[in-house]
Order: C-alpha cells, then structure tokens, then sequence
C-alpha cells in the first residue's frame, strides 16, 4: 500500500477515490515513564520513553489508516495528514487520516 503526504501520486494517475480513511490510537504511558519524563523536563532533555511510545502509536494509526483502505479496494493513500495530542493529561493519542485511493502508473 503506497501511503503520502501529498495528494497526487508521480507518475501515476488516480482513477477512484473511495474516501476518507483514518485510524486511531490511543496507548498510556506507565508511572515510571512519567516519572522519568518529568526529571527531564526539569533538568532538560529528550524523554526518549515518550518518543518511543509517540512513534508506536503512529504506527498503529497508520495500520488502521492502511486496513481500512485495504478493506475498500484501494491501493494507495493520499493526503495522509497525522496529529498528536493527549488525552487525559496521561494517555498519548494519534490519529492518522488520508483518502483512499486506487491509481495506475502512468
């Protein structure tokens, strides 16, 4: 499955939008984590833990995106757009979105 940022797709010529297509995820960081992350923001640094559980969720979410896609008979992904956030002030949240898309080369 090709997934891009970018709407169209080089040498290759959209011929059905299916729509949009997104995936969520949502994964709680545990206490010592936290804990650790907190050092960090007083001392300075990267919070390496929480880097790492960012870049999971993104990739669940963009799975999700992909399966969805899948499941309506695209073959690519375009326009994928990812936003961060948390929720509840714990839980880091990621949702990836796009249009599914099924393209030929040109």
């Amino acid at each position: 499955m090709l997934v891009l940022t970018v709407p169209t797709i080089q040498n290759g010529k959209i011929n059905i939008y299916h729509g949009l297509v997104c995936g969520e995820a949502i994964l709680g960081a545990n206490v010592f984590r936290d804990i650790s992350a907190k050092v960090r923001d007083i001392v300075g640094g990267r919070s390496v833990a929480y880097e790492e559980e960012l870049r999971r969720a993104k990739d669940f979410a963009v799975e999700e995106m992909v399966a969805q896609a899948t499941k309506l008979g695209a073959n690519a992904v375009v326009g994928v757009d990812i936003d961060y956030g948390t929720v509840g002030g714990t839980m880091l949240m990621v949702n990836a979105t796009g249009t599914a898309v099924v393209y030929a080369k040109d």
